[in-house]
């Protein structure tokens, strides 16, 4: 269950949104009020999906609301978004149920180019340091990733190498870079709670996903505590700012018709879940 997908009521949107000072006790009262609804239904809990990509892309890009592009807001909801994930975890383990509680973080392997070490590690510790160690009472830290970040002195430096529909770098490695970096700077098991490509390649899908468990298996070999791993998405899915574009699923949806057909690539995933970890050796 995940309390909190990129989505705002109108009413906390007009009020500040994530910029309000009452937002981390809205969101604590909110996701005391749900668990207080579903009890024993939740299976695992995750506060925030993706905190740290809301207050980028909403307050430093300028892709999402509120379409900022100021580094100083961009802290400051990171701020807040940790504050709301400890209100949040607070609420969900002051009511009856037994269901491991975590957060959902956009991890990626990142690089610097030509000098631009200052800029990784500020954005790093923006990005993912800061909320790493905030987690420590958490039951899990959830890890969602899809590629590396290559960062010159002026900014992303453009993919060199094969890519995908989203502009991605081809990048499966970052599954075991990042779950290695989030048990070791957390000390919590690990759930890959999104790991896909956005392709029309269903091969290019198949040989991806493949990487990618075969990374699971390596940490899990080398003991790193791996609870579990989540292909995003089941379905082609609508892409946020990019639209039915990019297809990120196993099965195919037709819009008009909203037929859903299972690609090879469903096939090859529920075959390589069944047998892991013997079928990515």
């Amino acid at each position: 269950m995940t309390l909190h997908h990129f989505t705002l009521p109108i009413w906390v949107a007009d009020a500040g949104g994530f910029e309000n000072p009452n937002i981390a006790a809205w969101m604590g009262d909110y996701a005391r009020t749900v668990a207080e609804a579903l009890g024993d239904k939740i299976g695992v809990a995750c506060t925030v999906n993706e905190p740290n990509i809301v207050a980028l892309m909403g307050y430093l890009m300028g892709d999402f609301p509120p379409g900022a592009s100021n580094w100083d807001r961009f802290s400051k909801v990171n701020t807040a978004m940790r504050a709301c994930h400890l209100a949040m975890g607070d609420a969900l383990r002051g009511v009856d149920g037994d269901f491991p509680i975590g957060l959902c973080l956009s991890m990626q392997e990142y690089e610097a180019i030509d000098g631009a070490h200052d800029l990784v590690a500020s954005l790093l510790a923006e990005m993912e340091d800061e909320y790493l160690r905030c987690v420590g009472d958490d039951d899990f830290i959830g890890v969602q990733c899809y590629t590396k970040i290559q960062l010159g002195p002026s900014g992303l430096v453009a993919p060199d190498g094969e890519t995908t529909e989203m502009g991605y770098l081809y990048w499966p490695q970052c599954v075991e870079y990042t779950v290695r970096r989030a048990a070791r700077e957390t000390g919590l098991p690990v759930i890959v709670t999104e790991n896909g490509i956005g392709t029309n390649d269903d091969a290019q899908r198949i040989r991806y996903l493949t990487e990618a468990l075969r990374g699971v298996r390596n940490a899990q070999d080398s003991g790193v505590d791996v609870r579990g791993y989540f292909q995003w998405s089941l379905l082609d899915n609508f892409e946020w700012t990019l639209g039915y574009g990019p297809k990120f699923g196993i099965v195919e949806v037709d819009r008009k018709t909203f037929a859903r057909t299972p690609k090879p690539s469903a096939r090859w995933y529920a075959e390589a879940a069944r047998d892991f970890p013997d079928s990515v050796k």
